[in-house]
């Protein structure tokens, strides 16, 4: 009796430790965002000031009417969702895709075609020669620089093809006696059981082109009507690093709250755009998490 009394405590005080070790990390974890919304909704003016912890000590709209003042904002925020979507679904296609080929023992060829492509993830040629290889083939400030490029991800590639080496042999040859082609078996029977890890790339791949400006800034800087939300964002950073000094002056000479609060600050402004950068990954991403760590676990499944 002793004994089960003692390890029911031992075990209530290890389960109330290990909450309060992951509530403080939690904390540690989400502080720096969560600080990052405060500042963005705070007085520009007032930031500068320094102490700002969990909530805004002067609240003010200024630095997202700043950020969304321009009506070019809306259409690179088209453009990238746009970009973001359609990147996604072929990036996973065409991948997944190569990955099923290159999957496939009686492939004489996967081999060789296998070692290519993981010697790519290692040997770049670098950018310039990216650049005139684009422009040879008619990308440079087109919509297409955003799809094309991204069609096949080397490291996608290994994980996918991983995750369909691990998947039962006896499923494809019970779909080959039944007289199915490899184009319906990779689309009706092995891409459903490859779901987990397809959301996982997915993921994987939309964060990156959601996130990606330098692209833009290389091959698209032309075209102002195919600028990202990204490099929109960016080219507001380095604006307002111009109004600093406004805005410390503004300060200095005392001037009006009215005055103040129309300032923006490369603080402030930085904050905003973070927030504004990501919150629809942060929207999109608990609806793939449940296939996030299920997609990691490649090779899981055995036969």
């Amino acid at each position: 009796m002793n004994y089960y009394m003692t390890s029911r405590l031992e075990g209530k005080i290890f389960n109330t430790i290990n909450i309060l070790i992951m509530l403080i990390i939690g904390m540690i974890t989400l502080y720096p965002f969560w600080n990052t919304i405060a500042v963005s909704f705070n007085n520009a003016t007032d930031t500068t000031r320094g102490g700002i912890t969990l909530w805004p000590r002067i609240f003010s709209m200024q630095n997202y009417r700043a950020v969304f003042s321009s009506g070019t904002i809306y259409r690179a925020f088209y453009i990238s969702v746009l970009r973001t979507v359609i990147q996604t679904i072929t990036g996973v296609f065409f991948t997944s895709m190569l990955a099923f080929a290159l999957s496939r023992k009686e492939f004489v060829l996967r081999k060789p075609f296998t070692v290519l492509i993981i010697v790519s993830m290692y040997i770049n040629a670098g950018l310039i020669p990216a650049y005139f290889l684009m422009r040879s083939l008619h990308l440079i400030n087109t919509f297409w620089i955003y799809v094309v490029p991204g069609m096949i991800s080397a490291f996608n590639f290994v994980v996918i093809r991983t995750y369909m080496n691990s998947l039962p042999e006896s499923i494809i040859e019970s779909a080959r006696i039944d007289g199915y082609g490899d184009f319906v078996i990779f689309i009706r029977i092995i891409l459903p059981l490859c779901l987990p890890v397809l959301a996982t790339i997915a993921l994987f791949v939309a964060v990156g082109a959601w996130n990606s400006w330098f692209d833009t800034m290389i091959y698209n800087s032309g075209r102002v009507n195919l600028h990202t939300l990204q490099y929109k964002l960016m080219e507001y950073l380095q604006s307002s690093q111009s109004q600093a000094k406004s805005a410390a002056a503004i300060g200095a000479m005392g001037m009006n709250q009215d005055a103040a609060s129309s300032m923006v600050t490369p603080v402030s402004i930085r904050a905003a755009i973070t927030v504004v950068a990501a919150l629809p990954i942060l929207v999109v991403y608990p609806f793939l998490q449940r296939y996030f760590v299920v997609g990691l676990n490649v090779g899981g499944v055995n036969e």
